[in-house]
C-alpha cells in the first residue's frame, strides 16, 4: 500500500512548561488529523479516547463516510451509484483491486469466485459436531475460523499470491457455509452450489432449494439479495473492521482474521440492529399505535430501534436505496399492504417531522427496512446477522490486505488509564483475616 497522507502543517501542544509540535495531515477528503505517534516518548503521557471514535487507527483508501452530510463512498464512488448500477461481485472486485473492472476483468474475476464455491467434504462433516439448535452465528464464527486447518496453502500473509488465493475463497466460499448453516438450523440437506447462477441467486438456492423438487430463483429476491450485500459490504473502520484489523496486526491468517470480524459483528449493539428494529415495529402492531409510541420514546419508555447512527448524522444514504428494495420485495411477494411496512412508513414520516426528532438527527438508517425486506424474503431474525457477516466479508478482506500491505501498520497495542491499586505486598494466606481483602478492595 502507497502511503497518501500529506503534511499539512503543525500544530503546538503545551503541557505545564514544556511545548510539543504535533504534525497534521490532510486525507484526501475529510477532516485533517493530529500525529501523535511519538507524544508519549517526548513527554510521557498518553490520550485518552475510549471507543476511539476521534482517533484514526489507520489510514485507508477504501471507504469514506461524511456522516454529517449522509456521504458513504467506496473507492470514491456513491453507495447509491453502485447500488443501482453495479451488483455485488463488481463491487468485490472494486473493493479488492481499487478500480472498477473491465469486462474481461470482470469475466476472469467472476470465474475464479465460482471455481471455489464448494467446500472441502470433511468441512460438512465439521457441521455435525454443533447442537440442530446452535445459533448460525456460532456455527459461521468455528467454521469460518475452521478454513485454515483444511486450505494450508493460502496461510503465509507475505505471500501476494497466498493472500489473493485466501480472498478468492472467503467470498466464495463464506455464502456456501452461511447456507449450510440455516439449512443445519432446519434440518434439511445441504444444497450444493450452482456456478450457472449469479452470487446471489445461487445463494437463494442453496437457502432454499429441496431436493424433492425443482427451485427456480426469483429475480426480484436475487437482485434484493445482491443489493443487500453491497449496502453491508464495508463500512469504513467499525467495531468488526477494526477487530479484523487489529487480530491481522499481530499476523494471523486471514480465515482467523474474519472468524474475528464475525464474533464483533454478533453483538446485538454491531449486527443485531436490524432484528432490534424488526421487534420494535412488530411491538407497535398498528399505526394507530404509533403516537402512544413516539410519547413513549419522548419520556424514555421506549427506545426507538433503526434511527439514528453512531457515524450518520443524517439520512443514512443505504437507507434510501434499502427502502427502494423494501417495496419491491413486499410487492413480489404479494405484501403491498403489509402492516409492518405501514407501520414502518408512518413512524418514519413522524420521526422526520417531529422537532424532538429532527433536533437529535434521529433519521432512519439501514436496519429500519432491511429487518423487514429479509423477513418477507423467508429469513428467520437468527440468520439477519450471517447474511450481514457474509456481506461484510469482502469489505474485512479488502481492509485486512491493506492492513498486511502498509509499510506503517503495527501490531495493536491500545493504552490505558490504571485506576486500580498501587503496588501492595502479597500476604500469606494462613496471616489473611476474613474480610481484610474486601476492606481493602
Amino acid at each position: 500500500m502507497e502511503n497518501k497522507i500529506q503534511a499539512n502543517g503543525e500544530a503546538k501542544l503545551t503541557i505545564g512548561d514544556a511545548t510539543y509540535d504535533l504534525p497534521i495531515y490532510k486525507g484526501e477528503i475529510g477532516p485533517d488529523v493530529l500525529d501523535i505517534r511519538k507524544l508519549y516518548a517526548q513527554s510521557d503521557m498518553f490520550t485518552f479516547d475510549p471507543g476511539f471514535t476521534s482517533t484514526a487507527s489507520c489510514e485507508s483508501q477504501i471507504t469514506y463516510i461524511d456522516g454529517d452530510k449522509g456521504v458513504l463512498l467506496h473507492r470514491g464512488y456513491p453507495i447509491d451509484q453502485l447500488a443501482e448500477e453495479s451488483n455485488f461481485v463488481e463491487l468485490c472486485y472494486l473493493l479488492l483491486k481499487g478500480e472498477l473492472p473491465t469486462a474481461g476483468e470482470y469475466a476472469e474475476f467472476k470465474s475464479r469466485i465460482n471455481q471455489h464455491t464448494m467446500v472441502h467434504d470433511q468441512l460438512s462433516n465439521f457441521f455435525r459436531g454443533f447442537r440442530r439448535d446452535a445459533h448460525p452465528m456460532a456455527i459461521m464464527v468455528g467454521v469460518v475460523g475452521a478454513l485454515s486447518a483444511f486450505y494450508h496453502d493460502s496461510l503465509d500473509i507475505n505471500d501476494p499470491k497466498q493472500r489473493e488465493i485466501a480472498s478468492i475463497r472467503l467470498i466464495a466460499k463464506i455464502p456456501t457455509i452461511a447456507a449450510m448453516a440455516y439449512k443445519y438450523s432446519i434440518g434439511q440437506p445441504f444444497v450444493s452450489p450452482r456456478n450457472d447462477l449469479d452470487y446471489s441467486a445461487n445463494f437463494l438456492r442453496m437457502c432454499f432449494a429441496v431436493p424433492a423438487e425443482d427451485y427456480v430463483v426469483n429475480p426480484v429476491m436475487a437482485r434484493a439479495m445482491d443489493r443487500i450485500f453491497m449496502l453491508h459490504a464495508d463500512h469504513e473502520q467499525n467495531a468488526s473492521t477494526s477487530t479484523v484489523r487489529l487480530a491481522g496486526s499481530s499476523g494471523a491468517n486471514p480465515f482467523a482474521c474474519i472468524a474475528a470480524g464475525i464474533a464483533c459483528l454478533w453483538g446485538p449493539a454491531h449486527g443485531g440492529a436490524n432484528e432490534a428494529a424488526l421487534n420494535m415495529l412488530n411491538e407497535i402492531g398498528s399505526v394507530d399505535n404509533i403516537p402512544e409510541f413516539v410519547e413513549g420514546v419522548k419520556s424514555k419508555k421506549y427506545r426507538l430501534m433503526g434511527f439514528g447512527h453512531r457515524v450518520y448524522k443524517n439520512y443514512d444514504p443505504r437507507a434510501k436505496v434499502m427502502q427502494k428494495t423494501c417495496h419491491e420485495v413486499l410487492n413480489e411477494v404479494g405484501s403491498g399492504e403489509d402492516k409492518i411496512l405501514q407501520v414502518a412508513m408512518e413512524l418514519e414520516k413522524v420521526a422526520l417531522n417531529d422537532p424532538y426528532f429532527v433536533e437529535r438527527k434521529l433519521y432512519p438508517n439501514i436496519d429500519f427496512y432491511s429487518g423487514i425486506t429479509l423477513k418477507a424474503m423467508g429469513f428467520p431474525t437468527e440468520m439477519f446477522t450471517v447474511l450481514f457477516a457474509l456481506a461484510r466479508t469482502v469489505g474485512w478482506i479488502a481492509q485486512w490486505d491493506e492492513m498486511t500491505t502498509d509499510p506503517s501498520q503495527k501490531i495493536g497495542r491500545p493504552r490505558q488509564i490504571y485506576t486500580g491499586h498501587g503496588q501492595r505486598d502479597y500476604v500469606s494466606l494462613s496471616e489473611r483475616k476474613t474480610g481484610k481483602a474486601l476492606t481493602n478492595a
